[in-house]
């Protein structure tokens, strides 16, 4: 990348995502391995390299991304325990969405760019072996979809504050195509727009490229509030253009549908399983069993498997101010990244060879982290089909003086563990899990249902090849 000037203001970029900085006032300042404090200068360009030589003078970045968020929050620069006060916006608000002015899907449009081809920046989003770390860029994903959605609505004031309050509410999957051949030098795009809208609450389409190519495609699912975060706010409606912009807008509304209908009937908090999940449960009971001893608490675990219940790892994290977002909560994208990571590194000990992050299931956020809060995340293998598998991480708030926990998230990641030489190979090198009990039976079969329809899903995507 060309350097034209070095600016005459420093930034903090490690918190840019976590919204405790101003781009305009703060330094960019790193620890290094000695434990001294080390300044960076942020280098200002006119131009970004995405891999193909092409200019993007007119794209925003992450650090202007993050800014403008700040900006239509009025959020504070410096943490304090008192959100903004926007009350006196409410009245730009409409009780009708017939009162507020339809949005066409070109409204909402933005790109962003991710700058790996600045050193200063790439350092962030590196994995220990050169490639990309994909919970970082679910940070970067989630404070675009807030972008999106402020895009979506008005009025902006002068003096840039908006009196929305946006909040992810839920992520409707996000897979990843050949993620491992990420170039980590070269810039990543990253592009979104509304794609439907209920009365308070939006759908964003996301994807990421490079090269031109589309490596991550997600949906989150924001809804709006008002100033205060008290209830809802009515959205402005989406004005369809063309019949491609209707079948989009179709396709959410039967997303939504298709999530409720889930949710109530498909669930196995409520509904049992089916005969053939029931045959399979005790199939796999009996391959336990010892057949020599003619008992059923007697149990054997079969070759080239594990117990469910030794699959596990956890982690425990204290939510600091530095991890907050705009609205004095823990960051979303921050849960994600940390849940992700734990995952991948349980996935990695289960192997025993570097997983590769295929898929994740809906995210849905159940409540909101207070900061200080500890946070409790356990991860859990769940059912293999090699050579994918899928790790359930649940993470729960504790309250430290009652010991009452309360799920925050629960997420299911899809890997794949490939051998480096034979990927034939692959059913040698992921041990099957077995169940112990009832509940471990529910979580396999559960697991199962999301595993199968993600292995369908790259199976189709493979034929359209």
């Amino acid at each position: 990348m060309r350097v034209n000037k070095l600016a005459t203001q420093f930034r903090s970029f490690s918190s840019y995502l976590l919204g405790s900085a101003s781009s305009s006032q703060q330094q960019l300042r790193r620890n290094d391995s000695s434990g001294n404090w080390v300044q960076f200068a942020r280098f200002a360009t006119t131009s970004t390299s995405d891999g193909g030589g092409s200019s993007q003078s007119d794209v925003m970045d992450v650090l202007q991304m993050r800014d403008f968020i700040m900006k239509v929050c009025g959020a504070t620069q410096v943490y304090s325990e008192h959100v903004s006060q926007r009350e006196q916006l409410r009245s730009l608000l409409r009780d009708s969405q017939d009162d507020l002015e339809a949005r066409t899907i070109s409204d909402s449009a933005a790109t962003v760019t991710v700058p790996l081809s600045n050193p200063l920046f790439r350092e962030r989003y590196l994995n220990t072996n050169g490639t990309i770390r994909i919970g970082t860029l679910m940070e970067d994903l989630d404070v675009f979809a807030g972008v999106v959605a402020y895009r979506h609505v008005e009025p902006i004031q002068l003096d840039g504050r908006s009196p929305y309050s946006m909040v992810t509410a839920m992520v409707d999957e996000l897979i990843l195509r050949n993620n491992n051949h990420i170039d980590t030098t070269c810039d990543i795009k990253m592009h979104g727009h509304v794609s439907w809208v209920g009365k308070s609450s939006l759908e964003i389409t996301m994807y990421m490229s490079q090269h031109e190519k589309m490596f991550l495609e997600t949906k989150f699912l924001m809804v709006a509030r008002d100033a205060s975060g008290s209830k809802s706010a009515v959205v402005h409606p989406l004005k369809l253009t063309s019949d491609a912009d209707r079948k989009m807008f179709e396709s959410g509304a039967a997303r939504k549908l298709l999530y409720q209908i889930e949710t109530a009937k498909e669930s196995l908090f409520s509904t049992p399983p089916t005969v053939d999940e029931m045959n399979l449960v005790h199939y796999m009971f009996l391959q336990t069993l010892s057949s020599t001893s003619k008992s059923f608490s007697s149990r054997i675990l079969p070759e080239h498997s594990a117990w469910m219940d030794s699959t596990k790892m956890k982690n425990a994290i204290v939510c600091f101010p530095q991890s907050r977002n705009v609205h004095n909560k823990v960051f979303g994208g921050f849960i994600m990244r940390m849940a992700l990571e734990l995952g991948w590194a349980n996935a990695y000990s289960f192997t025993k060879k570097r997983p590769i992050p295929r898929a994740i299931d809906d995210i849905v956020f159940h409540a909101p982290v207070n900061i200080g809060a500890l946070l409790l995340m356990s991860s859990q293998v769940c059912v293999v089909d090699p050579p994918y598998y899928l790790v359930r991480v649940r993470a729960e708030i504790s309250n430290a003086k009652t010991g009452e926990l309360t799920t925050s998230n629960v997420f299911h990641f899809t890997f794949e563990s490939t051998p480096d030489e034979d990927p034939a190979e692959a059913e040698k090198i992921v041990p099957f899990v077995y169940p112990k009990t009832y509940g471990e039976s529910m979580l396999y079969l559960d697991g199962r249902r999301r595993l199968a329809k993600q292995i369908l899903r790259f199976k189709e995507e493979m034929e359209d090849i």
